[in-house]
């Protein structure tokens, strides 16, 4: 009977019945279990990390602006003492802004650090902000001088490279001139227009020994040359001139920009201004086709007689009809003087006004093909006309106007981010000047914006023509009334 009862279920239900039978009895026998056999691991959570920021020396009430980024798109702004947990492992980078408060400027003396975290770990990190209440004061390290019009040094070098106009370039060290230039040009170079203007020694000067020289013609044309050093270490040799660029200037005895400079990807850069005409009449600085108010990027590593120079790959108007594959940036009236930080990897460019308006522009060092506004604007104010089109341009970031005082600015003189270490409390500031207001001014650019700017008020000078920095990152000033001076921390 029963056999005939079990015929009538499926086989495979039969099958199930017995196995579950089977598992019971299994679990009533001693030291059964209807768990696996054997020890089993833990259940584990993901490895994290522990992060400890610590803000100091903001006054009370005032929230620090601190953003820490890391693995897995983590983003998390900081505005006091936190400790973040549950931190992926993985490098996390903090990043602090300035903070205003009031009228006074609290800059983070690290703006920008990496933390690593480990799986497990509780990692630290510390961000110290602080007012700067330094005061600077001017030291003459040289006078007597022939229209000095540049200072600089190869990195490293204790001694100074002071460029007179008329196109000696002569050797200081500590306050000493050298009694023989180092190069003495004056014979190819007509000082009724701006003669030799600057120069920049190879990042491989240590080895190759170039330097590159930017001056006018005696048929006021603007020249690029490179020369050797000699063996004689503080004597340059005037028979390796090999000249890499020619740019003619007809219209007029003004505005050849005047500053040649390495960048930090190692390409020359010159800068060029518009030609001279009032208002710029001829549009140069707009046209493609011309080199003349335009920022020019060239690489001389491999430069000789057969080819004086290369285009890098990377310059933004290779290959475009009726541009000049030189051309780095445009738009510019008279860039003077500009120069690159080495830190932040930064381009800051001071362009001479025309009738109202100095500016300073501030953009990455890597970003080409920029329009910075002339004759179309002066700084950010439609030239000669009540509106205009500012769409495309690279506006300054700083700007400051002409008055009928009698010490009026006049023409900006840029300078440099101070990368030294006899004044911490100048670090990351650019100083800049005027020609005829005399002044030292500094402001700190951060993310985009300019914050502290200060005028430190030492004596006011005559004719600021330029400034300098020498081969330690100390900084200088120097007018064309024969002076340069350096600056320095005042005393308490």
């Amino acid at each position: 009977m029963l056999l005939k009862q079990m015929r009538r279920f499926p086989l495979s239900l039969l099958f199930s019945l017995v196995f579950s039978l089977l598992v019971s009895l299994l679990i009533g026998l001693p030291g059964a279990s209807a768990g696996p056999i054997g020890p089993q691991p833990a259940m584990q959570s993901p490895a994290v990390g522990t992060l400890a920021v610590t803000i100091g020396q903001l006054p009370p009430g005032v929230a620090a602006a601190v953003r820490v980024t890391g693995p897995n798109n983590f983003s998390r702004d900081v505005v006091q003492s936190e400790t973040l947990a549950r931190l992926h492992p993985g490098t996390y980078a903090i990043a602090a802004a300035p903070v205003v408060a009031g009228d006074q400027t609290w800059i983070a003396a690290a703006a920008a650090q990496e933390v690593r975290i480990g799986a497990g770990e509780t990692a630290a990190a510390s961000v110290a902000y602080a007012v700067n209440n330094a005061a600077l004061t001017l030291v003459r390290v040289a006078a007597g001088l022939a229209d000095p019009v540049f200072l600089t040094a190869p990195a490293g070098d204790t001694r100074q490279f002071i460029v007179e106009r008329a196109g000696r370039i002569l050797i200081m060290r500590n306050g000493v001139l050298n009694p023989v230039p180092f190069l003495d040009i004056r014979a190819r170079i007509d000082t009724t227009v701006d003669g030799l203007m600057s120069i920049a020694f190879d990042p491989g000067y240590a080895t190759n020994g170039h330097f590159y020289v930017y001056r006018t013609t005696r048929n006021h044309d603007a020249v690029l040359e490179r020369y050797t050093v000699s063996r004689r270490r503080s004597l340059a040799d005037p028979a390796s001139r090999l000249t890499l660029l020619r740019i003619p200037h007809p219209d007029a005895l003004i505005h050849y920009g005047g500053q040649v400079a390495f960048g930090p990807d190692g390409y020359l850069y010159v800068s060029t201004g518009d030609g001279g005409v009032a208002n710029d009449a001829p549009g140069n600085a707009q046209n493609l086709g011309s080199l003349l108010g335009k920022l020019l990027r060239l690489d001389v590593s491999a430069a000789s007689a057969a080819e004086r120079y290369r285009i890098p790959p990377s310059n933004p108007y290779v290959g475009q009809a009726g541009a000049r594959a030189e051309i780095w940036a445009y738009g510019l009236r008279n860039p003077w003087r500009f120069s690159f930080d080495r830190v932040s990897a930064s381009l800051y460019i001071a362009d001479v006004g025309q009738l109202a308006v100095e500016e300073i522009d501030l953009v990455p060092a890597a970003k080409g093909g920029l329009n910075y506004g002339w004759n179309r604007t002066e700084g950010n104010t439609c030239y000669l006309a009540q509106d205009c089109d500012r769409s495309g341009l690279t506006l300054p970031v700083l700007e400051y106007f002409h008055t009928a005082a009698p010490d009026t600015p006049c023409s900006v003189t840029g300078g440099f981010v101070y990368r030294g270490t006899a004044i911490p409390e100048l670090a990351g500031r650019y100083v800049y000047s005027d020609y005829c207001a005399g002044f030292l001014r500094s402001f700190y650019a951060y993310g985009g914006a300019v914050y502290e700017q200060r005028d430190w008020n030492p004596p006011r000078l005559n004719m600021v023509g330029s400034f300098g920095q020498d081969g330690q990152g100390e900084l200088y000033m120097i007018t064309l009334t024969g002076e340069v001076w350096k600056i320095v921390k005042a005393a308490p």
